[in-house]
C-alpha cells in the first residue's frame, strides 16, 4: 500500500488515534516520535535525549536496550511464535511462567491467567468475583467497591473501578454497581489532629458503614492498588490494609490487590502488597511484569476461589472466558527472563536501597514555594504542588500547574508526568542510578522555579 504522506508527522495526525490524548490538541501538536533510547534515557527523532523519570508508563523496569530480553524473544520466535491456551493447551514458557509467579507471590496463591493488559487483568478479577459468587449461589453479590481517585484500567469494567473524571467524561461510565469510597490520602485526608492510624480506622468504619448501606449480600469484592498510582500516589498508613481486610472478612467479601504498577520492586519489595501487609485474594499484574518489552499481565487466585469455580466449570462443561493472545509463548518467555534478571541482579533489593536515595533528593523539595507534600516509597515517589503550601489549597484544575511543570521538565529533558493533575511523578526504573536521580531532582527544582516566575508574572 503506498504512503499517502512521506512525513512521519503528517502521516500520525493523518491516522493515529492516540491514547489520552486531546485529539483535537494533536491535530496541530502533533506526536512527540520516540526514535531510540538505552537505559533510563530515550531520544526523540531530532537526537534530544531525554532522562525518563516515569520508566515509559510505571513500567520500563528494566530500562531501554536490554540485550537478555531481547534475545529471550528471538529465541522464543524461532521457537514456538505462537500458541494459544483454551481447551487444555499450554506452551513451556507459559506454564514455568504461571508456576514462578504463583512460587513469587507474597500470600498463598493457587492458579495464574495470563492475559495482555494490566486493563484485562482487573476486568478479568472482576469476571472471576463474579463467577465465583454465582457458583456459591449468592448471585446478587454484583457490586465492587474500589476507592476514590483510584485508576485500574480503561476496559469498560476496568473504568468503571476507575475514580478519573477524564475516564468517565463522554463514555456514560461508571456501570451500575460500582462503588467508590475514601482513599488513604494522608497529606489531606487526616482531620486536625488525627493520627495515620485513626485515620485508617475512620477509613475502615467508612467502607463497613458502606457495605452495610449497600447489603452485604450486594457485594462481590473491594478493589485496591497497594500504592495509588495515577490518581496521585498516595501511600497508605501502616494499619490501613490490616483494617481493611477485617472489615471485609467480616462480610466474606472479596479483597483483589491490584499490582499492576506496584509489582516487581516498584515499592523496595516483589509487591506493594508485602510493603504494606495486604492479604488479598486475587492479585493482578503487568507493567514490570516484562518491564513492558512485550505486553503481558497475569492474574493470581487463591485455591479458595479456584475450588469453587473449578466446579462450577465441571458443572457447565467450560470456564466461558480468555483472550487470543493470552499466554502468548513469546510474550511469556520474555516475562521470565525478566524475572530471573530481578533475582539475578538482586533488583528488588536494589529498590528498596534507593528509598532513602530518593528521599535524600526529593524531600528538600519540600521547601519550594509550589511544592506542598514530598511522598512514596522505594522507586514510587510524588511531589505534589500547591497553590497555598500553608492551607494545602490545591491549583485551580483550569491552570494545569501541574502538566505546566512536566511540560517545563521535559523542555530540559527529564521526563515525569503530572498524575492526578497536581503530581509530579518520579518513578525510574530499578536501574535507576543516584546520579541520575540527583540530576533529575536539579532538573524538577529549575522546572518549578520557571513555572512559579510565570505565575508571578501572571499575578
Amino acid at each position: 500500500m503506498a504512503r499517502r504522506n512521506t512525513n512521519l508527522r503528517e502521516m500520525d495526525i493523518a491516522s493515529h488515534l492516540h491514547a489520552q490524548t486531546n485529539l483535537k490538541a494533536h491535530e496541530t501538536t502533533g506526536p512527540l516520535i520516540v526514535a531510540g533510547g538505552e537505559g533510563c534515557y530515550f531520544y526523540d527523532d531530532s537526537g534530544k535525549r531525554y532522562l525518563d523519570m516515569h520508566a515509559g508508563l510505571w513500567s520500563l523496569s528494566l530500562g531501554l536496550g536490554n540485550e537478555r530480553l531481547a534475545e529471550a524473544a528471538a529465541r522464543q520466535f524461532k521457537t514456538l511464535a505462537y500458541a494459544q491456551t483454551f481447551g487444555h493447551r499450554s506452551s513451556e514458557p507459559v506454564i514455568e511462567l504461571c508456576d514462578a509467579l504463583v512460587n513469587l507471590a507474597p500470600v498463598p496463591m493457587s492458579k495464574t491467567m495470563l492475559q495482555s493488559s494490566g486493563s484485562e487483568a482487573n476486568d478479568t478479577a472482576v469476571k472471576i468475583a463474579w463467577y465465583y459468587w454465582n457458583s456459591r449461589n449468592e448471585p446478587g453479590r454484583r457490586k465492587i467497591i474500589a476507592r476514590k481517585r483510584a485508576y485500574h484500567g480503561t476496559t469498560a469494567v476496568a473504568a468503571s473501578l476507575t475514580d478519573l473524571p477524564h475516564m468517565h467524561a463522554g463514555f456514560g461510565l461508571p456501570l451500575p454497581g460500582f462503588l467508590h469510597v475514601s482513599c488513604p490520602d494522608t497529606y489531606r485526608g487526616p482531620n486536625e489532629g488525627e493520627s495515620e492510624a485513626e485515620f485508617a480506622t475512620r477509613l475502615a468504619e467508612e467502607l463497613d458503614a458502606t457495605i452495610r448501606r449497600e447489603g452485604p449480600e450486594t457485594i462481590a469484592a473491594f478493589i485496591a492498588e497497594p500504592v495509588m498510582g495515577a490518581g496521585g500516589i498516595y501511600t497508605p498508613p501502616d494499619t490501613y490494609f490490616p483494617k481493611i481486610r477485617e472489615v471485609l472478612d467480616r462480610y466474606g467479601i472479596l479483597l483483589i490487590a491490584d499490582e499492576v504498577i506496584c509489582g516487581f520492586g516498584r515499592t523496595g519489595s516483589w509487591w506493594g502488597s508485602q510493603s504494606y501487609g495486604v492479604q488479598p485474594d486475587m492479585i493482578t499484574s503487568a507493567k514490570a511484569l516484562s518491564s513492558s518489552y512485550l505486553p503481558i499481565s497475569a492474574l493470581m487466585i487463591n485455591q479458595k476461589i479456584y475450588e469453587t469455580i473449578a466446579d462450577k466449570s465441571d458443572s457447565v462443561g467450560v470456564f466461558g472466558h480468555g483472550y487470543t493472545y493470552g499466554g502468548h509463548p513469546v510474550c511469556a518467555a520474555v516475562a521470565l527472563e525478566t524475572i530471573r534478571i530481578y533475582q539475578e541482579d538482586a533488583l528488588i533489593d536494589r529498590a528498596a536501597g534507593l528509598d532513602a536515595v530518593m528521599r535524600r533528593h526529593l524531600e528538600p523539595l519540600k521547601d519550594h514555594p509550589l511544592v506542598g507534600d514530598v511522598r512514596g516509597r522505594g522507586l514510587m515517589w510524588g511531589v505534589e504542588v500547591v497553590a497555598d503550601k500553608q492551607t494545602k489549597k490545591a491549583f485551580e484544575p483550569a491552570q494545569k500547574v501541574g502538566a505546566r511543570v512536566s511540560n517545563a521538565c521535559f523542555q530540559k529533558g527529564l521526563n515525569t508526568r503530572a498524575v492526578g493533575g497536581h503530581v509530579l511523578a518520579f518513578t525510574p526504573a530499578l536501574i535507576v542510578t543516584e546520579e541520575e536521580i540527583s540530576t533529575a531532582a536539579g532538573l524538577l527544582t529549575d522546572a518549578l522555579d520557571q513555572v512559579e516566575a510565570e505565575l508571578k508574572q501572571e499575578n
